[in-house]
């Protein structure tokens, strides 16, 4: 397999749908708000920074993440607690002025490490997954999306896509540009 066929494999060629441009966050967001009460189902909030609320506006649920790392970092504390155990107590046992096999206060550090590696490296690795990563040269629908301005995607496979609906609806709500597009 050549370097070509594994980036034609791993690139996005995106969707096609609908797209409104905005230069205003806290219209954006309403829009998004608007988007979502009219029906429409699966569209992408595109912005180059954190929005406070854009979340509730479009209807995402909490993230799974935490509860990934959450349940990584206990594996990762039970290895720590087993490993420090075996290595001191089963496997090379050695008899130190009188003092135990195996102490706790003794190995905090390395479980506290290993706790946190576990739980940071899943975090990750989820992120990467439900992202969808990598993804070479993804479809660009706007290059200032990544400074200034905001978009909402919506692809026409969307449940509730209608493009008159959706173009009087991004207008309305203050959109500088509305466009077919891919993303």
């Amino acid at each position: 397999m050549g370097i070509e066929s594994l980036i034609e494999k791993i690139s996005d060629k995106g969707q096609e749908g609908f797209a409104g441009i905005w230069e205003d966050e806290h219209q954006f967001v309403e829009a998004a708000r608007k988007t979502r009460e009219a029906g429409v189902e699966g569209f992408e909030a595109i912005s180059p920074f954190p929005l406070h609320g854009i979340d509730e506006a479009m209807g995402i649920p909490r993230s799974f993440i935490p509860w990934v790392t959450f349940f990584a970092g206990l594996t990762g504390c039970a290895f720590g607690l087993w490993f420090t155990w075996w290595t001191s107590a089963v496997d090379w046992p050695i008899i130190i002025a009188g003092k135990p096999m195996w102490s706790l206060p003794a190995f905090i550090p390395v479980v506290f490490e290993l706790t946190i590696l576990f739980g940071a490296l899943s975090s990750v690795g989820a992120l990467i997954a439900i992202c969808g990563l990598p993804k070479v040269e993804p479809p660009v629908i706007d290059a200032t999306l990544s400074s200034h301005r905001f978009a909402l995607f919506v692809p026409k496979k969307a449940k509730g896509f209608d493009q008159q609906k959706l173009t009087d609806l991004f207008k309305q709500s203050g959109a500088t540009e509305v466009k077919e597009t891919r993303f």
